[in-house]
């Protein structure tokens, strides 16, 4: 019996994964310049936010697995953008700063996430726009629960 695939191109999963794809597509180009990728942008911005913190907290804020967070930080370290010091309390565990280098970065590129930011919101009104994170949100947080009820 064949499969019915009418329809799925309106799918929550389908749209958001597309636009999700070509928004990173744009902001993968406007970061060429500064060889940093919108992953490796997304953790940096993250350390630059609250120096200090443990791979795992960097991975949660920044919405990403710990072997993907691994490799980014590693791909950071090897730039120069960040530095890792042993825990104090956990020696297995290691604190990540950013470092003059990346902190330099970080100025130069936020306005070009906010300049993307502001593009995209252009196609809508700010009712629209927050109407549109706050759906995202209820959509996150209903995966979320779904997820730990599984």
């Amino acid at each position: 019996m064949p499969v019915d695939h009418k329809g799925l191109e309106r799918s929550v999963g389908f749209m958001t994964g597309m636009t999700y794809r070509k928004l990173s597509a744009l902001l993968q180009n406007r970061l060429k310049p500064y060889e940093i990728t919108p992953e490796q942008w997304s953790i940096l911005y993250q350390i630059d936010r609250a120096d200090g913190l443990i791979q795992k907290e960097i991975a949660e804020r920044a919405g990403k697995d710990k072997p993907t967070t691994t490799r980014i930080l590693d791909l950071l370290e090897e730039k120069g953008l960040i530095y890792k010091k042993a825990g104090t309390k956990d020696r297995r565990s290691f604190l990540v700063y950013i470092t003059d280098k990346g902190r330099q970065m970080m100025q130069e590129t936020l306005p070009i996430e906010k300049q993307v930011i502001a593009e995209v919101k252009s196609c809508m009104t700010t009712e629209e726009y927050d109407t549109l994170i706050r759906l995202i949100s209820k959509i996150s947080a209903q995966i979320d629960s779904m997820i730990e009820d599984n």
